[in-house]
């Protein structure tokens, strides 16, 4: 009597879980996410590389209009991927748990996310008008760590720790603005990676 007295309880505890946090996050998206923003950053160096312009060099250096659409074009192409590949694994992961996707949690959960990251997007866009591009890289982890910190009651309690190291690395990256775009590597690919494989093992 005593088990089937526990196993009620976490099932009740599942099913409240359930209702409550969105669990279909994948820890493969991650991985997937970090793959994309190391390539990300590795094309990035290669377009400065080509423009004859050497990132770790010096700081405060301008970039050409022709370099800034490039690298925002490939910004962009990277957050895309990410976002669909990020789509598809929680699509399949609700699936295999049998679990709503579109959900009064869900919603709370992108609205939660996606104001400190409109927020960042359009200071970051002010940087990029004023030609401060030195302190995009550090503003985007800022934005991003504040982002995944503010939804950590809607999802897995882990987020908030992978919030707490890109906002970490974000502000030590002001500090170091030459170095922002390692820094950059480091938070949307090695983070996002490790935080994947962390994820898939414990949740998946």
């Amino acid at each position: 009597m005593k088990n089937n007295t526990m196993d009620d309880l976490a099932h009740i505890r599942e099913m409240m879980e359930r209702s409550s946090r969105f669990i279909s996050l994948s820890g493969l998206s991650g991985i997937v996410a970090g793959c994309l923003g190391l390539i990300g950053a590795f094309g990035a160096y290669l377009l400065m590389q080509r423009s004859g312009l050497d990132y770790f060099e010096k700081v405060g250096q301008t970039y050409s209009s022709s370099l800034t659409v490039e690298l925002l074009i490939l910004a962009i192409s990277v957050l895309l991927l990410a976002v669909l590949f990020g789509i598809y694994f929680t699509v399949k992961k609700s699936r295999r748990l049998d679990l709503p996707i579109w959900t009064a949690t869900t919603k709370k959960m992108i609205f939660s996310l996606g104001v400190p990251l409109v927020a960042g997007a359009v200071f970051c866009g002010a940087m990029l008008f004023q030609n401060h591009f030195d302190l995009i890289a550090p503003s985007l982890l800022i934005f991003y760590g504040l982002a995944l910190i503010n939804v950590e009651k809607y999802t897995y309690a882990d987020v908030r720790l992978l919030g707490i190291l890109e906002l970490s690395l974000g502000l030590i990256a002001l500090f170091n603005l030459g170095l922002g775009l390692l820094f950059w590597a480091i938070g949307f690919g090695v983070l996002h990676v490790l935080y994947g494989i962390i994820l898939y093992k414990k949740y998946n």
